[in-house]
């Protein structure tokens, strides 16, 4: 494999792994880089594991740099926030004009407005980039919302459109428009999702207090609502989640157990007591 890569990956949680082998699958070439050596190596193997994916790895910046096409194309997955103000900083170092850097975390859009300006003033372009799916869309085909500059869209393209879910009538991605609108549509995306999380949670609430359906009951009736009009990834879940028994203790069923922690589904997280950046500015908006 050329050591010059089409795009290149950094931030390697599971997210940022399996977007890269997204993108190697598809024939694109990745150098994919973390700050901790270790998960460039786990992702390399898993590369070579899954069919000798066209997928390298750096053991720095500069490295990293060093190994891309230009004009270098970047996808950044890591945590909101400072991280990746230290991510850009790290990276920007080696950068030429022309070249594009990605954000395709949760971010609060005013800061994706903030870091595009502040590259804009060295030649370097930002797009900020909303992914829906979680760990397995990542891998498999996600939802991409894209905003920023038309060019910054159209280095991209090639690799986003193929990347991203395919449904019948083409990919589920597209330009969304200036920088700020794919992280502000995906904050929509994730307010609707938070919606309809409430629905079910309230339903749940009346089968199991009111009616006093038992979780294998409940199990059932959430498997026979998604083989109907309200068949959707989220009921699909409820019904594994309800129905899931207690393999630890053998006893019980591990909803019946869970305290202490928030699963942020819209960005597919955990957190303690917390929740993430986008959804409390999400959230935020709308008190």
């Amino acid at each position: 494999m050329s050591e010059c890569c089409d795009v290149g990956l950094w931030g390697l949680a599971v997210m940022g792994q399996n977007f890269a082998l997204n993108m190697a699958s598809h024939g694109f070439s990745v150098v994919v880089g973390n700050r901790s050596i270790s998960k460039v190596k786990l992702t390399v193997d898993r590369a070579k594991d899954e069919g000798n994916l066209p997928l390298i790895g750096a053991d720095d910046a500069a490295d990293f740099i060093s190994k891309l096409k230009k004009p270098r194309k970047i996808v950044l997955l890591v945590m909101a926030g400072k991280p990746v103000d230290e991510t850009i900083a790290a990276l920007a170092s080696h950068l030429e004009p022309g070249d594009l850097i990605v954000d395709g975390g949760n971010e609060w859009y005013p800061n994706s407005i903030r870091r595009a300006e502040e590259l804009d003033k060295r030649g370097i372009l930002f797009m900020g980039m909303g992914i829906s799916g979680g760990e397995e869309g990542a891998r498999n085909g996600p939802s991409l919302m894209p905003g920023g500059k038309r060019k910054a869209y159209d280095l991209m393209e090639p690799i986003l459109m193929k990347c991203a879910a395919q449904v019948s009538d083409g990919a589920c991605t597209g330009y969304i428009g200036p920088i700020g609108s794919g992280n502000y549509v995906k904050m929509v995306h994730n307010g609707i999702e938070y919606g309809d999380m409430q629905l079910i949670a309230e339903v749940y609430d009346c089968l199991k207090g009111i009616v006093g359906m038992t979780n294998v009951d409940m199990a059932r009736q959430f498997a026979r609502w998604n083989e109907g009009e309200l068949s959707s990834y989220l009921i699909e879940i409820t019904a594994k989640i309800v129905g899931k028994e207690d393999d630890v203790t053998g006893q019980g069923y591990v909803i019946d157990y869970v305290s202490g922690f928030l699963y942020c589904i819209p960005c597919f997280d955990y957190h303690r007591v917390y929740i993430c950046n986008i959804c409390y500015n999400m959230i935020s908006l709308v008190l």
